[in-house]
């Protein structure tokens, strides 16, 4: 028994490393069996990343260690060698892409789980993995490790199907089956709520047709399999269920309490930049709700932030909650015999009563305004990081003691 993990066998030209690990499970040897198939997201900001940043990992059974190890070594040269090297300059970033570099390991044990901690939030370099078994290739053996480290104690379910190989036309799937699926209650980021458009396809070049998202295992397992067999969906060459640390927020730590001390906002991108007395804040104008928040905020306001830190030491807020705040506008104060407002005399002359002619001293009474959401925000699900975990669930946690160890269920 041992962990096989996989990473970074894609670019921007095409591939897709769930694809490759399909095709690696469905040919180890008959001795071997496999637990549950593991897709792990992780650091957003990875120097290396292609696109979602997720690595796969898997329990493999067998008792011929040595002849799954001979099996590897040639699957790894056979089909993965020649994946390195591929890059492509990305159309719609200007942050430079960096050549694929397949990574692939064997533990005979999990790793320790700190190893997934820190690579769900920051970058993690090659001199930091543990030493496993066996190891191949390059700086995929990053993310494989940590795949492999998960302990999956908060998960949900995705089944991804795969197109036929050479296609790159339009991508069909059966629109009416995605609205009936999209109904259950288990099935989860499917359509975005505003627009009545389906997310479940990827765009670009990669070989996924589409992907299914859940909270139950066997809701992803069926809700892929009715998309399959629809009329309107194109051919598969095959499809998976894979347990995900997607939605799990495992990638959040502490929040940051912090205090405004300017609002910046793109003119053009309309982007919010709060700079605070620490961090200074980034709200995508796509986070929709967080970015209206950040761009009412004043000087003096006090807020709460959950995110991730870049590179560059910058927080990108995934939630925003105002704690505090200064008053919006101010009015004259009400007359105390009467409750009039009262109105200045003039410059230096205080106030007067315009009903009971009562004089007072000059003052302004603050009105404190009021903020266009209470309590935490978030972006909406088109707009939401693959970890982002929904402020409407429940703080629930899906074990896979009722998962079985055999091979999972999906097709060649």
């Amino acid at each position: 028994m041992g962990w096989l993990g996989l990473d970074d066998t894609d670019s921007l030209a095409g591939g897709c490393t769930t694809a490759v690990f399909h095709d690696l499970l469905n040919d180890l040897p008959a001795s071997c069996s496999i637990g549950v198939p593991r897709l792990v997201r992780l650091w957003p900001f990875a120097q290396r990343r292609t696109r979602g940043n997720a690595a796969l990992g898997v329990e493999v059974h067998t008792d011929d260690i040595p002849g799954l190890l001979h099996h590897l070594d040639a699957w790894w040269t056979n089909h993965i060698v020649q994946l390195a090297g591929e890059v492509e300059v990305s159309d719609v970033s200007d942050r430079q892409q960096s050549p694929a570099s397949p990574g692939m390991v064997w533990f005979a044990d999990q790793p320790p789980v700190d190893l997934y901690g820190k690579a769900v939030r920051e970058e993690v370099l090659l001199e930091e993995l543990p030493i496993p078994v066996r190891a191949w290739g390059g700086h995929g053996r990053i993310g494989a490790t940590a795949a492999i480290a998960w302990k999956a104690e908060r998960c949900t379910w995705e089944a991804i199907a795969w197109r036929m190989s050479g296609v790159e036309s339009a991508r069909h799937v059966d629109e009416s089956t995605v609205e009936s699926i999209d109904a259950w209650p288990e099935i989860v980021f499917s359509r975005d709520p505003r627009r009545g458009t389906s997310l479940i396809a990827p765009r670009g070049r990669s070989p996924v047709l589409f992907g299914v998202r859940a909270t139950e295992k066997d809701a992803a397992q069926k809700a892929c399999e009715l998309l399959v067999q629809s009329k309107g969906t194109e051919q598969v060459r095959g499809w998976r269920v894979f347990q995900t640390n997607q939605a799990s927020g495992d990638h959040l730590g502490d929040t940051w309490v912090l205090e405004v001390g300017d609002v910046r906002v793109e003119p053009a991108r309309k982007h919010a930049h709060i700079v605070t007395d620490g961090l200074d804040v980034l709200c995508y104008a796509e986070g929709g709700p967080v970015n209206a928040l950040a761009r009412w905020l004043m000087v003096g306001d006090v807020i709460e932030v959950a995110g991730l830190v870049d590179q560059q030491g910058q927080l990108h807020a995934e939630r925003l909650k105002l704690k505090s705040w200064v008053p919006r506008s101010r009015q004259r104060p009400l007359c105390p015999d009467c409750s009039v407002r009262m109105k200045s005399m003039g410059a230096g002359q205080g106030l007067r009563c315009p009903k009971c002619k009562r004089r007072v001293a000059d003052e302004w009474v603050d009105i404190p305004g009021s903020p266009p959401f209470s309590g935490w925000v978030e972006p909406p699900v088109d707009a939401r990081r693959h970890l982002a975990r929904p402020l409407t669930w429940e703080d629930t946690v899906h074990h896979d003691e009722n998962v079985p160890n055999d091979e999972e269920q999906g097709s060649s």
